[in-house]
């Protein structure tokens, strides 16, 4: 038996649509504010919820805010109960993330009509998920375990040279192979958390509604965040002096997760270095376009043919094999994906033993002058 959680300040709306819901087989609760039926939407997890706009305490824009915020309701389907006539609100509701909306007064037709909707949404989007699931899996069963050999044979030879040496190996061998022990075991990792970011990016794309709660979370002070990668990866590579970064202000917003920020710049600004040389600068920059924040990697190093450019802009579906062939980084699609997910724009120029400039656009938020 599906659950319906509505919440409105009138008793007689709570009464009336309870009862009518309850003779379709639905469970119905039921919440007199936003708070309240915030609190009972934790509680229960209901299938969907019908919402009031206007109340007390805590009115419907704020409780939906506070559903898509958090990973427990964030999917729940949400219905907005608005006055005839009131279309600011309609618009503003579905702005925020509403699903549909219903007009009071509402017939039992409308309202019936109006969770069907809702029901096929949902069935045809667990059946994406689904297929998706089965795809990636495929592509997964059949990559993942060469990935995981290469890098395993290296962690296993190093190790065998240790047990079949031990006695001859001074502390300088010993430290080099251990070394090489680490790096191939955060190679492994980082393969790892690469075939789990596509996963999840496989599973929003294309679908405008989870991208939308995508957007829903936030990254605050992303120019700090991009001047500390950038600085890190300037140590790790031993190139402090190559790295130029323009002036950014910090007070925006973008919309976006700080771990997905982070992986993209992450990656980016570890290819501008890795494909560049030392004394080849890497240069990062930032700036607002309307209500998008951009920001620019760029580098001197060896550049991307136009081909695999033509690649890059039109490759959806991850195999190892046409990245292994092309010489590609997973990591640069990752990145391109994620922004892409986002409803962000990713765009690379770049010339063969020229350098590579990347620019990316989020979404943003101002928080005071850029």
């Amino acid at each position: 038996m599906k659950k319906i959680l509505v919440v409105d300040d009138s008793d007689y709306i709570l009464e009336s649509t309870s009862v009518l819901l309850t003779l379709e087989g639905y469970e119905v609760f039921t919440a007199s504010n936003g708070q309240e039926g915030f609190q009972k939407a934790l509680e229960i997890l209901p299938d969907l919820i019908l919402c009031d706009i206007q109340m007390p305490v805590m009115d419907g824009y704020t409780m939906l805010e506070k559903i898509r915020s958090n990973p427990q309701t964030e999917s729940i389907p949400f219905i907005f109960l608005t006055a005839f006539g009131e279309k600011q609100n309609i618009r503003e509701g579905m702005i925020r993330g509403a699903d549909d909306y219903i007009t009071k007064p509402f017939t039992h037709q409308e309202i019936v009509e109006a969770l069907n909707t809702q029901w096929k949404k949902q069935e045809l989007l667990h059946k994406q998920m689904k297929e998706k699931v089965q795809t990636v899996g495929k592509t997964i069963t059949s990559s993942l375990p060469h990935e995981f050999r290469t890098v395993l044979n290296e962690v296993i030879g190093s190790a065998k040279i240790i047990l079949s040496s031990y006695d001859i190996l001074n502390k300088e061998d010993i430290l080099e192979i251990a070394s090489d022990i680490v790096k191939s075991s955060n190679r492994l990792i980082k393969i790892i958390e690469n075939f789990i970011i596509y996963t999840k990016i496989e599973a929003f794309a294309n679908n405008l509604e989870m991208m939308s709660q995508l957007r829903m979370h936030h990254t605050d002070e992303p120019c700090a965040i991009v001047q500390d990668i950038a600085t890190m990866k300037s140590i790790n590579y031993s190139r402090e002096t190559d790295l130029i970064i323009e002036e950014c202000h910090g007070n925006i917003s973008l919309e976006i997760s700080s771990d997905s920020f982070y992986k993209i710049v992450d990656e980016l600004l570890d290819n501008a270095f890795k494909f560049s040389k030392n004394g080849q600068k890497v240069r990062v920059s930032s700036g607002l376009e309307g209500n998008l924040a951009y920001f620019i990697i760029s580098d001197q190093g060896r550049g991307i043919s136009q081909e695999k450019l033509k690649l890059i802009d039109t490759l959806t579906q991850f195999e190892r094999d046409v990245y292994e062939q092309q010489g590609l980084g997973m990591g640069l699609i990752i990145a391109k994906r994620l922004v892409e997910v986002h409803g962000g724009k990713f765009e690379i120029k770049s010339e063969v033993n020229k350098g590579t400039t990347i620019k990316f656009w989020l979404h943003c938020i101002m928080k005071g002058t850029f």
